[in-house]
């Protein structure tokens, strides 16, 4: 009886992935535990606590700042050159009252910061930054 001729076939070589994904999988939890360590550093500090007040029933005198830089210390608008002698005759009225500065998120910070450095050399001894409560719509 003849034998058919059988052709050898190449021999299937494939990698194991197995041992390059347990390494993987190692990395990533020393990394992990490693990363909060080294992204902090070691000085001791103490940070102040965050305080959120209602300013219910406190006398507040408001400014505000809109989007296209208009001015309006509570409900009357004014400009710039009109704001100093403004903001201080309604903190003269009311020394301890807070000022609660309203601007813009389209107000660029240096222009806030002015405002508030203004404020505070007017006779501002409480300032406080209005923002949007969870749940505000406006």
């Amino acid at each position: 009886m003849i034998k058919p001729f059988i052709e050898p076939t190449a021999p299937v070589a494939k990698i194991n992935v197995t041992p390059i994904i347990d390494v993987a999988l190692v990395l990533v939890i020393i990394l992990m535990v490693t990363a909060p360590i080294i992204a902090v550093t070691n000085m001791d500090i103490a940070l102040p606590p965050a305080q959120t007040k209602n300013l219910a029933g406190a006398e507040r005198v408001t400014l505000t700042v809109g989007r296209d830089g208009a001015l309006a210390v509570d409900d009357r608008d004014v400009t710039r050159a009109q704001l100093s002698s403004v903001l201080r005759e309604r903190l003269v009225e009311n020394e301890d009252a807070v000022l609660v500065v309203r601007a813009d998120m389209n107000v660029p910070y240096a222009t806030v910061e002015a405002l508030i450095t203004d404020a505070r050399s007017l006779g501002a001894k409480r300032i406080a930054i209005a923002t949007k409560q969870r749940g505000e719509t406006r």
